[in-house]
């Protein structure tokens, strides 16, 4: 048997005829680039999450890229990231000019900690002073809903009103998680998604979206997705040309209706997951931290005793797909060693790159594949192979 990591292809025949007339809906508009579906979507989806305004651009990293920029985040700023999540987290920051300050992950939740954060900023008055770039303030911090699962935003929240900075989330993984009944991405000053087609809500395409409460700050990023322009050829931004197309607002809007639906689905197989898989020696299954909705983008297990690449590679010869999501931190990342970070600095995001292991997990996935898995993880452990 073989059993994928993900497939789009069982969701697309389950909803065909609602995504065919969708795309249909457009190509006989006439109009692809923002217009009326991108508008109904951003209405749509706005509702949906509980937020003021929603705003639909090009991609996750662009809704990431905007925000700083809407915030005025640049060179001389530091932003704080997470060293264990996506590569864009903390390269938007760079592309901005400004500096991506590293931050050391929970183990339980692999998401921030809140406690390193604040020891970041009260015990090394420069977390600065690590760094070749010079920074004269500290202005952000970028929490990351990993693999589903909401960061500590209380904590983080309480943190960056007391040192006044911005809060931009980034949900890329986690749309539809909510933190103690709110929906994440609405927490901070802006929150930001991606509907790459793998995500829970998947385009057939690039886009993404940026969302907020506040007026003066969603204006500003609807006017830096087309060149800081309002009205059209009159530019009172830099901006740049980041746009959700109306074909991509097409198809995810015919798919929203199904996300809670989708989500359910998941989070049954990750019980199920962690019912079959609790027992086994060797391994750690997800942890759900209280008064958090886990959405489960990736059910990620960890592979103790230095054994996860062992067992990947033998899932893989039995036609198991799965994936390491991270194998290197990013303050390890060739491209940042001008930061001046070395191996020890952050060990619990260098730990859990060595550890973790993500395994098949999309709606669809049925439990004799589910059960093809976790025999053939069982198998592994049992003949200490």
């Amino acid at each position: 048997m073989n059993v994928p990591l993900l497939d789009l292809t069982r969701q697309y025949s389950a909803i065909k005829a609602e995504i065919d007339a969708a795309i249909r809906r457009v190509l006989e508009s006439g109009r692809f680039i923002l217009g009326p579906e991108v508008e109904a979507f951003e209405a749509e989806i706005a509702q949906y999450l509980g937020v003021k305004h929603a705003i639909g651009v090009a991609s996750g990293t662009d809704a990431l890229l905007l925000s700083l920029k809407a915030l005025n985040i640049g060179p001389g700023d530091g932003v704080i990231v997470p060293s264990f999540t996506f590569f864009a987290t903390a390269g938007v920051v760079a592309n901005l000019g400004a500096t991506p300050i590293f931050v050391d992950i929970d183990p339980k939740t692999f998401n921030i900690d809140p406690e390193k954060l604040r020891e970041l900023l009260t015990h090394h008055a420069s977390p600065i002073t690590h760094h070749s770039s010079p920074i004269t303030a500290v202005k952000a911090i970028i929490p990351v809903h990993l693999y589903g699962q909401p960061a500590d935003m209380d904590e983080i929240m309480a943190i960056a009103h007391e040192y006044e900075l911005y809060v931009v989330e980034d949900a890329a993984q986690a749309i539809g998680a909510e933190y103690k009944g709110q929906k994440v991405g609405t927490i901070g000053h802006l929150g930001c998604f991606s509907f790459f087609p793998t995500k829970n809500l998947g385009a057939y395409g690039d886009g993404g979206l940026v969302v907020t409460n506040d007026d003066e700050l969603a204006e500003r990023v609807r006017m830096l997705r087309v060149h800081g322009s309002k009205p059209k050829y009159y530019h009172h931004l830099v901006g740049t040309n980041s746009r959700l197309d109306a074909l991509q607002a097409a198809i995810l809007r015919a798919k929203l209706p199904h996300l809670d639906e989708w989500t359910a689905a998941r989070q049954r197989l990750a019980s199920r997951y962690d019912e079959l898989l609790g027992d086994i020696p060797g391994i750690e299954v997800p942890y759900r931290a209280p008064e958090r909705t886990h959405i489960f983008h990736q059910y990620t297990i960890r592979v103790h005793d230095g054994r996860r690449d062992e067992l990947q590679q033998y899932l893989k010869e039995k036609g198991i797909d799965t994936q390491v999501y991270y194998p290197l931190p990013l303050h390890l990342q060739p491209c940042f060693r001008y930061l001046g970070y070395k191996e020890g600095d952050l060990p619990e995001s260098e730990r859990a790159s060595q550890e973790v292991l993500s395994l098949p997990m999309f709606p669809e996935l049925t439990e004799e594949e589910q059960d093809y898995v976790v025999d053939a993880i069982m198998r592994f452990f049992r003949k200490g192979l």
